[in-house]
């Protein structure tokens, strides 16, 4: 079964649960690093990702999910 802790990571890459209460059980985990996106990185990828969404074909994939039709 597969589990998801909140962890923090100190400077030295000691790996801590958030919960105080939580404690990591023994064993082998993945773990994902969370960044959070900056606003360059943000607008550097919009115009990349606008020339899909504007397509036609990306119009009438999603037509299915449109709340006005």
């Amino acid at each position: 079964m597969l589990t998801t802790i909140e962890v923090e990571i100190d400077r030295e890459g000691r790996v801590r649960p958030v919960d105080p209460k939580g404690r990591l059980p023994a064993g082998r985990a993945l773990l994902t690093l969370l960044a959070p996106l900056s606003d360059e990185t943000a607008l550097l990828a919009a115009p990349a990702l606008a020339d899909d969404w504007l397509k036609r074909e990306e119009d009438a994939a999603w037509a299915d999910l449109r709340l006005d039709r």
